[in-house]
């Protein structure tokens, strides 16, 4: 997206869901937008949602991460990394597009990280039992993140998730 900036700040046009629809190929109808707010060194995901999302960072920089996580994919445990830099000041916003079931997560770089998503599913709506956390440390995955693991702030839930391997193991 652009941003219009003057000595006041910014406006930006952050949606169009017809623009975003022709550029991606697909009829996505947003149904909620989320916005998490992250402090520095934190990390999350890496969650695997059967919805597709838009996700668009606001301010401050983060590293996102993309792994596919189907298992009937060719392109099955690659990572794809993404630096989004939300400065001020930069005349260009980005936005990413991620397909339902890919694992995705985000590590704030420089806080506050401001991370808005819109997702074509109503939160109540979803099945629970298609979502899914998967380990950020997995070995086979072995994500390069920004920061050590222990000087990293991550949730209970993320702490506990599953390997690939003992996801693997459950089917």
């Amino acid at each position: 997206y652009h941003k219009y900036i003057d000595e006041r700040g910014f406006f930006a046009q952050v949606l169009e869901p017809t623009r975003i629809c022709q550029q991606i190929n697909a009829d996505f109808k947003i149904k909620q937008v989320n916005l998490s707010v992250s402090k520095t060194k934190v990390l999350r995901g890496l969650h695997a949602e059967n919805w597709n999302k838009l996700i668009t960072v606001l301010s401050g920089r983060a590293q996102l991460v993309v792994a596919d996580t189907r298992k009937d994919s060719p392109t099955y445990k690659k990572l794809v990394y993404f630096d989004f830099d939300a400065d001020l000041n930069s005349q260009w916003g980005e936005s990413l597009y991620i397909t339902a079931k890919l694992g995705n997560s985000i590590c704030a770089i420089k806080g506050p990280v401001y991370y808005l998503y819109g997702v074509d599913q109503l939160y109540q709506d979803r099945k629970n039992s298609d979502d899914q956390a998967i380990s950020l440390f997995d070995p086979e995955l072995n994500i390069n993140w920004p920061f050590a693991k222990e000087k990293m702030i991550v949730s209970k839930r993320d702490l506990n998730s599953i390997s690939l391997k003992e996801l693997e193991a459950k089917d």
